[in-house]
């Protein structure tokens, strides 16, 4: 029994300097789009943006965040074009999520290129970015 609290209190002390760092990377990341944009984002922003349909200037399909991440952000996604699972958006359910900035801008660049046709705009990333951590 003493074994497993030990082990338990290190997981414990794991799993919350986790969150520490993962908060740390978002707090920075949203600090960097305050700074381009000025001002604060809205989660409820970045779930209507997550959830909006665009059509796709080639093809005309329409795209959005949804259609691959799902609207359940805590669930396994699904690649549109290529059928590719995709691990839970959600921090709370997966731990990797929001953890490597350089990770989350490379993301935004491409996804955001895929759905949107172009890069998004700082105050973009800080309402997905928003919406996500909240997930």
């Amino acid at each position: 029994m003493k074994w497993f609290l030990q082990i338990s209190a290190v997981m414990m002390v794991f799993v919350s300097g986790a969150s520490f760092a993962n908060a740390a990377v978002v707090d920075d990341l949203l600090g960097q789009y305050q700074t381009q944009v000025g001002g604060a984002f809205s989660a409820e922003e970045g779930k209507a943006a997550w959830n909006r349909l665009i059509p796709d200037a080639k093809t005309g399909e329409e795209r959005s965040c949804a259609g691959c991440h799902g609207s359940d952000l805590r669930r396994v996604g699904k690649h549109l074009q290529t059928g590719k699972p995709i691990d839970p958006m959600a921090p709370s359910v997966n731990a990797k999520r929001l953890t490597d900035p350089k990770f989350v801008e490379k993301w935004f660049k491409r996804n955001c290129q895929w759905t949107l046709g172009r890069e998004c705009t700082p105050k973009e990333k800080g309402m997905f970015l928003t919406f996500i951590q909240h997930q």
